[in-house]
């Protein structure tokens, strides 16, 4: 018999994080989520969500054996922005089984319901300023830092259990090898001409870390409105994750646009510490993970393009290519093996044009779903 259960305890949520690494214990391409990160991301005391929106998380048992998890997610700032009445749902993951996978959603289809909400979409973990999307496409390597990983049957659970494509996510992959070095070769003209217009590119300032948080935060605000699903993150959010994404950041990476001293753009890359985390035992840094990680992020030969994006008015000017060129450059002379530029919305014409004009290929694939109720 399944029971599905609410998680109301601490004991309960520890297991609720953890569950994926029993499940996926003898994949070698599974890599575990840090578990400080994912408690705080949990924690309605320490996470800023919190402070606008609601989550419900639920456990399914068969006997005493856990066998499945989800989370219901009420994103309000999200339907005040976009006008909606959605629901999401998030930390999706269930052995192959149709009634776990159904009773979960169920349940979250449910509370959720009684919420007013008229239409469920996911995964997303709490929102799309966070992880999100079942991987459909590119199972042979392991996800690189801030990247979703499933199961292949978790696409079929879905779409028998009534769920239907919202949209695709891309992640492209870039190396040495396929590099075009047209963005090299014309970095110096677009950088001149782009200073003659008052608009110069620098690394991130980490010494004035808060101001320049502030001016990036107004950059992702206005550049990325226009995309499907896309919710302002609220100033609290924003320092949340860049604190977080400042232990592992290379200033040589992060890069900014100003015109005048106003960020009009920035571009972000972190190293993938996925490519140490994928040793750390259930995600813990303590006792030894965290000299682990410590060792591992010298060794680290594959770079993440989070983010790159331009204040609309400012688009079409060269910021781009400059930023594609200065992060080739950087990259090569650091002896990079291979950068992921993701997630890219399958509709994102600009972004996918711009990939493919320096040889980025497609290999990994992601979904989003969604299901009226």
């Amino acid at each position: 018999m399944i029971r599905i259960i609410p998680v109301d305890t601490r004991a309960q949520r520890r297991a609720f994080i953890d569950f994926p690494h029993e499940l996926y214990k003898n994949d070698p391409n599974y890599v575990p989520e840090l578990y400080m990160a994912q408690s705080d991301l949990l924690n309605e005391k320490k996470h800023p969500f919190y402070k606008h929106s609601q989550v419900a998380l639920f456990l399914a048992y068969e006997g005493h054996t856990i066998v499945g998890r989800i989370a219901a997610i009420l994103n309000n700032n999200h339907n005040s922005f976009n006008h909606t009445e959605d629901g999401f749902f998030g930390f999706f993951d269930t052995i192959n089984n149709t009634l776990v996978a159904g009773l979960l959603l169920e349940r979250a289809e449910e509370w959720l319901h009684n919420r007013g909400v008229k239409q469920v979409i996911g995964p997303v973990n709490l929102s799309t300023n966070e992880t999100c999307g079942v991987l459909i496409d590119g199972y042979d390597t392991p996800p690189v830092a801030m990247m979703t990983y499933n199961k292949p049957y978790y696409n079929d659970l879905l779409l028998q259990l009534g769920y239907g494509k919202n949209t695709d996510l891309l992640a492209y992959q870039i190396t040495p090898d396929g590099l075009r070095d047209k963005p090299l070769q014309v970095m110096n003209a677009f950088t001149e001409r782009l200073r003659s217009r008052g608009i110069t590119i620098r690394k991130a300032n980490l010494k004035e870390f808060d101001k320049e948080v502030e001016g990036l935060k107004e950059v992702y605000n206005q550049a990325w409105d226009k995309n499907l699903g896309f919710v302002p993150m609220t100033d609290d959010e924003f320092r949340f994750m860049a604190k977080d994404i400042k232990m592992v950041l290379d200033t040589d990476f992060c890069l900014v646009a100003e015109h005048n001293g106003r960020a009009v753009g920035f571009a972000l890359c972190i190293p993938d510490i996925n490519e140490v985390l994928i040793q750390l035992r259930k995600g813990r840094l303590f006792p030894f993970g965290f000299i682990k990680l410590l060792r591992g992020l010298k060794k680290i030969k594959t770079l993440r393009i989070i983010a790159l994006g331009v204040i609309e008015e400012y688009r079409m000017m060269g910021i781009e290519s400059c930023f594609y060129g200065t992060i080739m450059q950087k990259g090569l002379e650091k002896g990079m093996r291979m950068a992921e530029a993701s997630w890219i919305l399958e509709g994102n014409q600009m972004m996918n044009r711009a990939l493919e004009k320096i040889n980025g290929k497609v290999y990994k694939k992601y979904r989003i779903y969604q299901k009226a109720i």
